[in-house]
């Protein structure tokens, strides 16, 4: 029996559920010298490629700062969205840095930064189709984004949108794709996070034909960085770098930059029970 637990141990720490959730990899992560972090890559303007593929946005900044602060290269990889907990628990990436909300349910799989961002949910509609409210959505057809946070506000919230809309809602990969659908009339409305709805609606669209509303009706998200519960130290890591980028400023220029918005918030350590 004695020489039979070593090799238990060994099939237990080769199991993903169990490495994700109790062995601590910043040794390995250390040693690579690199973060490999999960982003969906159009999604504006967290993370997104300009027309000559180079990755920019938000997030890109933010988490190149805090690696150079832990002294280490940021490793973007594209990922499907839907997929993204897995490519986590697997070891393909490290974190998930991507605009990324802290739901409950998220939040008993996974360990989470500090809060660096709070954004809510808008329903974005061009300007001369007679839509002011959820309620003008009656009968019309919505677009949303699979496995986003709107994606799950839509369902968790049904008295808010859901009852209004005719059938069910079109899903799509990516937001750009819902958008252009929005554009062609194949739907009357997109529901998105606020940040990235409003970045659309004045940067992206080109045109000023688009306009956002109820910001305020679904809850505020909590946007933070996503990471294995058995990470305990890269998540007081960067809690740590997000912290020395309040002080020097590094934060609120990124704000100021990308969400033109005069913000140096960051969340309390003691938020989250990863």
């Amino acid at each position: 029996m004695i020489a039979l637990l070593p090799i238990a141990g060994c099939k237990k720490s080769a199991n993903p559920n169990y490495r994700a959730n109790h062995v601590d990899q910043w040794s390995r992560i250390k040693k690579s010298g690199q973060l490999n972090i999960g982003v969906d890559d159009s999604f504006v303007p967290m993370d997104f490629r300009q027309k000559n593929g180079k990755l920019v946005g938000y997030d890109v900044d933010l988490s190149r700062a805090v690696c150079k602060v832990l002294g280490l290269k940021a490793n973007f990889q594209s990922i499907d969205w839907s997929m993204k907990e897995t490519e986590l628990k697997n070891g393909t990436i490290d974190v998930i840095w991507n605009g990324y909300t802290a739901t409950p349910e998220r939040q008993k799989k996974e360990a989470f930064s500090r809060v660096y961002e709070r954004s809510g949910q808008s329903l974005v509609v061009k300007k001369n189709s007679g839509i002011n409210s959820f309620k003008d959505m009656q009968g019309k057809k919505l677009g949303l984004q699979e496995g986003s946070t709107a994606f799950t506000d839509f369902n968790k919230y049904p008295q808010l949108l859901k009852r209004y809309i005719s059938g069910s809602p079109i899903i799509y990969q990516d937001n750009n794709s819902a958008f252009m659908d929005l554009k062609a009339g194949r739907t009357q409305g997109v529901l998105a996070g606020t940040i990235y709805a409003g970045y659309y609606a004045k940067n992206l669209a080109k045109t000023n034909q688009y306009k956002l509303i109820g910001g305020d009706v679904f809850p505020q998200d909590r946007v933070a960085v996503g990471m294995r519960k058995g990470d305990r130290t890269l998540v007081r890591k960067i809690n740590y770098a997000l912290g020395v980028l309040q002080k020097d400023g590094t934060l609120r220029k990124i704000n100021e930059k990308w969400l033109g918005i005069d913000s140096n918030y960051l969340g309390s350590t003691k938020e989250f029970r990863n």
